[in-house]
Parts: structure tokens; C-alpha cells; sequence
């Protein structure tokens, strides 16, 4: 969850794709060419990554050209093919650390997405045998993203309805809907979608979101992520998050 009234830094969208349509034409890849990044997409990548690092105090990297990077048994039975490029999330141990990644980790995602590449967010299923990241004393390596370009663009995930995730969904503004809308396209372990988002008064003249998990495996991670989709989604409507 992110703290109180966090909204991220904008990445810059090289592609020509705008955010919304980055979260439309995103769906989860496994099978992947031997095709290397090209450097018009390196370029941008690593500058938002830097970028999200520096506002974030996290630890975000790029491998890059690492064949084994996705060797690993479980990763064979999950069907992973030719993935050799990733995200690493790193970031200090905290509590709050899993949602952080999440957030910041989906918008580098999406910003991926905009420059041509394909992406899988990957739990426990990969093994680095010579791992091309460094994870520092304190830090925590939470999640990887297998970049490249697919073998297909893969398919949408089932979905809840929206008023699953939002009882008053019905009678909420035009903008919580296309935030709750977007939050719904999100990636999620094992399609779990156990977010939640309500409209909870106002603070300073703003509208305030909650946003809730249920207990489980990623479920904050998957958090993070829903709420990047529910801030792009919402537009340009200020507004406060609050976990109260």
C-alpha cells in the first residue's frame, strides 16, 4: 500500500502508445524471440528507471542478455521460453516494500509496453543462476519482470466486475469508475484480484480513495499495481489515497 497522498512520478511515454492504451494492449508473455533490446528502448528504460529510484529510495535494475536468468524447474512448468531480459524490484526491507515495487515496478511496465516490449510479472517461479543484479545489505530483491518481445502479445485475463472490488461502484463519479475500470486490466498473482477500492469523504478539499488487500501470497505487490491502473485511469481528477 502506498503511504498517504503518494502519487509517483510520470514517466516519459517514448513509445506511441498513451498510458491508457499501454494498460489496454498489455497482457502477460512467457514465450519471448532471441531478439536483443534495442537501444531506443534500453535508453528510456534505464532513464526511468533511474528516475523512479531516485524519487523512491529503491533499487530497480535492468539485466540484460542473460539466457539462464529464467532456467529454473518452476519457471519450465509455467511454460517461460527465451526470456533472457528483466526488471529486478529491489528495495530496503520494509513493510510497505512488496505495494512500492508494485506501483513503481508497473509503471515501468507500462512504460515498456509504449516501447515495443512485451512483459510477465514473475513471483516464485524464476531462478538466476549468474543473476545480473546486486541486492545490497538491508535491500530485498521481492519480484523480476521478464521483458523482451513476445512470440505473441498474449491474451486479457478473466476479470472481476467492477462492483466486486467496489460495492459503490454504481454511484460513483465518472472518474473513480474509470480508475476502479482500469485497476481491473491489472496483473495479479494467480488472477486474484483481492483489491478494493472506496470512496472515503474528503481531506483539504480533495477526494479520498481507500485502497485494500485481502491476506495472501503477493497481494500487496498486486496492490501497488492496481493502484498505478487506478491513477492512470482517474486521469487528471486530483485526489488522496488513504489505507483508514
Amino acid at each position: 500500500m502506498l503511504s498517504e497522498g503518494v502519487r509517483g512520478v510520470d514517466l516519459w511515454w517514448a513509445g506511441q502508445l498513451t498510458p491508457i492504451e499501454a494498460i489496454e494492449t498489455r497482457h502477460s508473455v512467457r514465450s519471448y524471440t532471441d531478439d536483443p533490446l534495442a537501444a531506443d528502448v534500453v535508453e528510456p528504460l534505464r532513464a526511468a528507471i533511474a528516475a523512479v529510484n531516485e524519487e523512491a529510495n529503491l533499487n530497480i535494475q535492468l539485466a540484460l542478455d542473460e539466457p539462464r536468468a529464467f532456467s529454473g524447474f518452476k519457471a519450465k512448468l509455467v511454460n517461460f521460453k527465451g526470456a533472457q531480459n528483466y526488471l529486478a524490484l529491489i528495495g530496503p526491507e520494509c513493510r510497505e516494500l512488496d505495494g512500492i515495487l508494485g506501483y513503481y515496478g508497473e509503471k515501468l511496465v507500462l512504460l515498456a509496453q509504449s516501447l515495443g516490449l512485451n512483459s510477465c510479472w514473475v513471483g516464485g517461479t524464476y531462478k538466476v543462476v549468474n543473476r545480473a543484479y546486486n541486492v545490497d545489505l538491508g535491500q530485498k530483491l521481492s519480484a523480476v519482470v521478464a521483458l523482451g518481445y513476445g512470440t505473441t502479445a498474449g491474451v486479457p485475463h478473466k476479470s472481476k466486475a467492477p462492483q466486486d472490488v467496489c460495492p459503490g461502484y454504481d454511484s460513483a463519479p465518472d472518474w473513480f469508475q474509470r480508475g476502479v475500470d482500469a485497476a481491473l486490466l491489472a496483473p495479479t498473482a494467480l488472477n486474484q484480484q483481492k483489491f478494493s477500492f472506496a470512496l472515503a469523504g474528503e481531506q483539504d478539499g480533495l477526494p479520498v480513495v481507500r485502497a485494500a488487500t485481502k491476506r495472501g501470497a503477493f497481494t500487496q505487490m498486486d496492490l501497488g499495481i492496481a493502484q498505478c491502473h487506478f491513477e492512470i485511469g482517474a486521469g487528471s481528477t486530483p485526489f488522496i489515497w488513504t489505507e483508514q
